[in-house]
């Protein structure tokens, strides 16, 4: 795995720490344990395979979904990292 640059420096973890664990996890088939590393990787699953077929297939309203998507994978990963940095200790 890949150093987190981040933690190294600051000590706590980035807003992308767990994610390349939790890919790892989803390959070796512990699809449970892969949300619980990283709570928005299937939902970043959703918005990367969405994106490449509204490029392949251009949907008529594609560009909102993916909006959506992305506004949806945001939150899920602020609001993980408040609940991982501060309210779990």
């Amino acid at each position: 795995m890949l150093p987190c640059l981040w933690k190294q420096t600051f000590n706590i973890d980035c807003m992308g720490c767990g994610m390349q664990r939790s890919i790892a996890l989803i390959l070796h088939g512990d699809l449970v344990a892969a949300f619980y590393m990283y709570p928005a990787i299937y939902s970043l699953i959703a918005l990367f395979s969405f994106l490449l077929l509204h490029l392949k297939f251009h949907f008529k309203n594609g560009h909102r979904i993916i909006l959506g998507l992305f506004l949806l994978n945001i939150s899920i990963i602020v609001i993980s990292f408040i609940i991982k940095t501060f309210l779990i200790n």
